[in-house]
């Protein structure tokens, strides 16, 4: 069989060049062969040169000659053929998404097991419930817990909400002294009780973990607003949820705004926060979330760190108990404005 010619386009001094930069061990030996075969060595010793036969010499030549030398690396092997075609695996991505109907397929949540019942029956295509799992971490899929939503949440209300807030934000701002800058703060209450919460913790498999779990009813409210932009925190903790505690809350937060600063506060449409009794200090302008709509409000995920953190697993003795453990964990979180800005920065509130 002829030789085969190396395309012109390439020289030795190129390939070496480029068997210097690899990093693909498997590459370099066959720009090494070629070399050998562009300073005029026998096709025996180039072959030698990169540790192949002649016929798997011509066939990487070949390779060479068609797509240059990006093609003498390795392709990924295709592995096995996927058991759902692509218009398939659309339809269990959207049975995801959409979630099961309980009165046609018997459960209020998916498992694996659940969904390969239903792919068989769909499509006769059997499959483990473990090769489903691995398909579900390719989709980009987890188990998650689920945030609680209100029935009767407007989603429009929602996206108007964050489409409108940078208008609203600037008519606040244009009523201000010139050169006023604005603050966005948001606030929030948490009740923390002797019924307390248990999270998940690391355990040997098979086994089941236990924690101390309180039966008493005692409870105080953490009382908290965090600037995500400036990683500033104002918190209180207090016997009660009324219009009085609010009212203190808010001069808590006026005394952290900065001089000359304004603070425009995101709150939801609580009794206490609408009542007449509100006594706004100056330099605090409210502005109401939607209705129903918890999730717009970062200090929702404060919260939750906050308890899988710092007071959960937790038997408080008393009252003051209580106190003391609210105190401590919200003076840990205004002491790291890194995690205040973590779990508080918004594209959509601060993007813009």
């Amino acid at each position: 069989m002829p030789p085969i010619t190396l395309r012109q386009d390439f020289d030795a001094a190129q390939l070496r060049a480029l068997a210097r930069a690899s990093r693909d061990a498997r590459q370099v030996r066959r720009l090494l062969a070629l070399v050998a075969v562009y300073d005029g060595a026998s096709r025996h010793e180039a072959a030698a040169v990169g540790g192949m036969d002649r016929q798997i010499l011509r066939d990487w030549a070949l390779r060479f000659n068609a797509e240059g030398p990006a093609e003498l690396i390795d392709r990924k092997a295709p592995g096995a053929k996927p058991k759902l075609t692509p218009e398939q695996l659309a339809a269990v991505v959207q049975l995801v998404e959409d979630g099961p109907i309980p009165a046609i397929h018997g459960v209020v949540r998916w498992r694996l097991i659940d969904l390969a019942g239903w792919i068989y029956d769909e499509y006769g295509v059997s499959l483990d419930p473990s090769r489903l799992g691995r398909i579900r971490k390719g989709l980009g899929y987890a188990r998650l817990s689920a945030r609680p939503r209100h029935h009767a949440q407007n989603p429009q209300a929602l996206e108007a909400f964050k489409r409108d807030f940078p208008p609203a934000v600037q008519e606040i701002r244009d009523r201000m002294a010139e050169g006023t800058e604005l603050e966005i703060w948001w606030q929030d209450e948490a009740r923390i009780g002797q019924k307390n919460k248990l999270t998940r913790r690391w355990a040997r498999r098979g086994t089941r973990p236990s924690a101390p779990n309180e039966q008493r009813t005692q409870w105080a409210y953490i009382f908290g607003a965090i600037c995500p932009q400036k990683g500033t925190a104002a918190g209180l903790v207090m016997p009660y949820c009324d219009t009085q505690a609010m009212n203190a809350h808010l001069a808590e937060i006026s005394a952290q705004v900065e001089p000359g600063h304004h603070a425009v506060l995101l709150l939801d449409q609580a009794g206490w926060r609408t009542s007449q009794a509100l006594q706004t200090p100056s330099n605090i302008t409210l502005l109401p979330l939607p209705a129903k709509a918890p999730e717009l409000n970062p200090v929702e995920n404060l919260w939750q760190f906050m308890r899988d953190n710092h007071l959960s697993n937790r038997i408080f003795r008393n009252y003051d108990d209580i106190v003391d453990n609210c105190c401590a964990a919200w003076n840990t979180i205004a002491d790291q404005p890194w995690r205040i800005m973590s779990i508080g920065l918004r594209d959509w509130a601060h993007g813009y």
